[in-house]
């Protein structure tokens, strides 16, 4: 007899409430993860800082120059903007491998199996942490001043997270199953990172386009959450609105999808 969606839902509410309670887990992990991958060495997790100011130095004085934008205005768009790109691209790809990546933890002890999505995600707010750290020297370097609107940038990081969970949630059950899947959202990411106004800002695209290619991207509305309020602009209520539906029914697929499939997942392992 199949669950039906009542049960389903309480499944996956369950394991989810279950984690949250022992979020302490997922922050010893997360934390975990990042100092093993810089053990001994002296700079620590703040290579992830250089490599990322590194990169966005390069890139900003290239693409800057490209399309002859000021860098007081281009430096700061194109910081925010790859922080927190890295921040989107690497917790989506990394939760294609949540499951699969704990197999050992998994089939070994028992633990709510939202906990792995958790560690995941606190792993990469680590790292963005870290990463951040390069907002406020970009804004000095250029001579410009923070404005009122960075208070903004917080409910708009809670929501673009919210978006982020469900998206990880739902990959991270489907790539258990079918592990092409994993291959599948690196080469797709790559492909959405240029059409999303990562490195181009949205004023340089040629007369004629439709705003319907930036209002039906996703990626275009959780980037304008956080960055237009870093950048000194109110964030417009369309993308607040678009990131708050893609939450309601991202959620309600994955609860139901996690609900269903959360006892098939360490077989799939």
């Amino acid at each position: 007899m199949l669950p039906t969606k009542t049960g389903v839902l309480a499944e996956a509410f369950a394991d989810i409430r279950a984690a949250l309670k022992k979020h302490h887990l997922a922050t010893t992990f997360s934390w975990q993860d990042v100092a093993q991958r810089y053990r001994r060495s002296r700079v620590g997790a703040f290579w992830l800082t250089i490599n990322m100011g590194v990169l966005i130095g390069a890139l900003g004085f290239v693409f800057g120059t490209l399309f002859r934008t000021p860098m007081q205005e281009f430096l700061p768009y194109i910081c925010v903007s790859l922080i927190f790109w890295g921040y989107i691209s690497s917790s989506i790809n990394e939760g294609c491998m949540a499951f699969i990546g704990a197999e050992g933890i998994i089939l070994q002890v028992r633990m709510p199996l939202f906990t792995h999505v958790l560690r995941v995600q606190y792993r990469n707010a680590i790292i963005l942490g870290h990463n951040i750290l390069i907002y406020p020297l970009v804004l000095l370097a250029v001579a410009r001043m923070p404005t009122w609107h960075v208070f903004l940038a917080l409910p708009g990081f809670v929501i673009l997270s919210l978006n982020l969970l469900w998206i990880m949630l739902i990959l991270g059950v489907l790539c258990a199953r079918y592990r092409d899947m994993t291959q599948v959202m690196q080469n797709l990411l790559q492909v959405v990172m240029y059409l999303t106004p990562v490195m181009w800002m949205t004023r340089t695209l040629p007369e004629g386009i439709s705003r319907l290619l930036l209002d039906l991207n996703p990626f275009y509305h959780f980037l304008s959450v956080v960055r237009d309020p870093l950048l000194g602009e109110l964030p417009s209520a369309t993308s607040w609105m678009a990131c708050i539906v893609f939450a309601i029914v991202g959620w309600t697929v994955a609860l139901l999808l996690f609900g269903r499939y959360r006892h098939r997942i360490p077989y799939w392992l």
